[in-house]
Order: structure tokens, then C-alpha cells, then sequence
């Protein structure tokens, strides 16, 4: 099961196929609140949810545990990751194993100082970072503003001067400031069992990115970084696939965030022979899987998308809204 489907189609097409690779039976059951949202056209079944706000959210999703006898949850954006760590007990109490780290972890990733401070106490290179109340250690500009808990790229500037800092500071939601960060940004699929085992690391830096999203990509291998995000995944410690986001600078990767779920762009990691979907029914099946060695996929793999559409009758698009609980 994956809430929060909206345009995730190459994942949950890329879940199918490692159901044919296993040989095992499986159905992919995909939520959203928008009946319109694409990912919910490759579901075999799919429910409309009320929102994560509503009271009727956990009910509802207990309810669709049992009906489908669910096994596996994954989330598939931030807000929902708080939600579904808090509610663990009753929903693992239907049968489902949670992908999802625990609600200690989930509020630490979800706080941008909090991550800044994790950083700092593994010893990892971080940049810099201040509160609004720091204004007077600031150092010279450029310097970098975004939310606390943001996700997505939303409310994030780069800013040059006292002007622009006084507008920013009133503008972003409890924000934080960091040094910026001209290099290369690297996003890292970090894939571990549920049961918090490191299995794998893929690499792939950003060349363009729309919505907080990869749009160009190609994949890479440092072992520095790797074996970072191996910490990082233990101390957590992570439960599924995370994300873990780092700056170069210079020749070092300053760590920055982290995302408790899958991130946009892991079909890249997926297509260079990282094969997490494989991996993860692999475990939860009780199938042998041995993980490959750090840096055993392609690099120099690029990624390039594009939009696809999926086309609705107005009597299909009704029947989608209907089909909720």
C-alpha cells in the first residue's frame, strides 16, 4: 500500500515488475486525495482518503488494512510520515508492516535544526546553520533560507543582502539559515530492511530539478558518501528506503537533509541495478536476497523526464471520486 500516490507512476510500475521478477502474487493498492492524481490509474485497487488533517484518516486506513489484507506501507511524502509513526501500533496491529521510521526519527527528519544537529553529533560535515535569533552570527552573505519542517523545495531562497534577508525572515515559515552551498547536489537512495538494515547506497547528482523533484539526473559513486549514509541510515535508525541529501563543497559533501520515504527521483537508482522494490518484497517475503557490495550499480546513468498523461471520462473520473471509504 502507498499513500500519497500523486504522479509516483514509474514507482509503483517499478513494484509490478519486481512482483514478475520474485514470482510472487501481489496487488498494489495506491490513496490520494485527488481522484485525478496518476499514479492511481496503475493501481489494481485504489481508495480516496480524507485528508491528513481529517479524524476519519487513520480509521480509514485501518479500514483499507484489513479489507485488503495489506502487508506493506510505504509513505510517499513528508507529512505523512509523522502520522503513520504515531499510529505504528494499531496498524501493524492489522497485519501491515510499517516502512516507516519511528516517530522519534520521523520528528528529528521532519525538523530541519533538528537534522543540522544529528549531523553534528554524527561528526559529519553540515553547513553552518542559525536560527532568527542568531542574526547577530551571521556571516557574510550569500546565505541560504528555508522552512524548519518544508519539503518539496517550497519557501527555499537564496539571499544576498540585509533587504532581502528582512523579507525572507517574515516570509518563510519558522525558518533556519545556512551558509550556502554552490556545488553539486547529490541525493542519495539509501534502502534498508525493516528491520534497519543497511542494503544498499545509489548516488545521483541533480542536474535539474522542478517542484523539488529530479528532472535530469545521473547516477555516481563516492565512497565517502556512502559509507556516510550507512551511518547516517544506523543512527537513525532508518526502517525502508530514505533519502539523504549533501552539498559539495570542494571536494566534501556537507550533509544536509533527510527524507524518511523514497525519494522522486529513485527510478534512476532503480534502473542502474539497485533494484529496491526487488529488495524489499524480497524481505518482507521471506525470499534470499544477499545486498550487493557499496557502489555495485551503473553510474554515469543519466535521467531524463518528461510528462505522460492518462486521459478520463467524465463517468470514469466520477467513478474514481465515488470509490472511496
Amino acid at each position: 500500500l502507498f499513500t500519497s500516490v500523486g504522479r509516483r507512476v514509474e514507482l509503483l510500475r517499478a513494484f509490478r515488475r519486481a512482483y514478475q521478477t520474485l514470482g510472487i502474487d501481489g496487488h498494489i493498492i495506491a490513496l490520494d486525495i485527488d481522484p485525478l492524481a496518476p499514479a492511481l490509474q496503475i493501481a489494481d485497487r485504489r481508495y480516496m482518503v480524507p485528508r491528513l488533517s481529517s479524524p476519519n484518516y487513520i480509521p480509514t486506513l485501518l479500514e483499507i488494512c484489513r479489507r485488503e489484507q495489506v502487508q506493506l506501507i510505504f509513505p510517499l511524502i513528508d507529512p505523512d510520515i509523522p502520522m503513520l509513526a504515531r499510529h505504528r501500533a494499531a496498524l501493524e496491529a492489522t497485519g501491515a508492516r510499517l516502512a516507516v521510521v519511528a516517530a522519534e526519527a520521523a520528528a528529528l527528519v521532519g525538523d530541519k535544526w533538528l537534522t543540522y544537529q544529528f549531523f553534528e553529533r554524527l561528526d559529519l560535515p553540515t553547513p553552518r546553520s542559525w536560527l532568527p535569533e542568531q542574526r547577530n552570527t551571521f556571516p557574510d552573505y550569500p546565505l541560504f533560507i528555508k522552512p524548519r519542517a518544508g519539503s518539496a523545495a517550497k519557501h527555499t531562497y537564496k539571499v544576498t543582502n540585509d533587504r532581502e534577508l528582512d523579507f525572507f525572515l517574515d516570509y518563510v515559515p519558522e525558518p533556519i539559515i545556512q551558509e550556502y552551498l554552490p556545488g553539486a547536489e547529490i541525493t542519495n537512495d539509501v534502502i534498508c530492511t525493516l528491520d534497519s538494515e543497511p542494503l544498499a547506497v545509489v548516488s545521483r547528482r541533480r542536474m535539474e530539478v522542478r517542484w523539488g523533484e529530479v528532472a535530469k539526473g545521473v547516477t555516481m559513486y563516492d565512497p565517502t558518501i556512502a559509507r556516510a549514509c550507512v551511518r547516517i541510515a544506523r543512527a537513525l535508525p532508518a526502517v525502508g528506503p530514505i533519502t539523504v541529501q549533501c552539498i559539495m563543497k570542494d571536494d566534501t559533501p556537507c550533509f544536509t537533509e533527510i527524507n524518511a520515504r523514497f525519494g522522486g527521483g529513485s527510478p534512476l537508482g532503480i534502473a542502474a541495478g539497485v533494484d529496491s522494490p526487488a529488495m524489499l518484497l524480497a524481505r518482507a517475503a521471506g525470499i534470499p536476497f544477499e545486498a550487493p557490495p557499496l557502489g555495485s550499480y551503473q553510474t554515469g546513468l543519466h535521467i531524463t523526464r518528461f510528462d505522460d498523461s492518462f486521459f478520463l471520462s467524465e463517468e470514469h473520473r466520477e467513478q474514481m471520486a465515488r470509490n472511496h471509504l
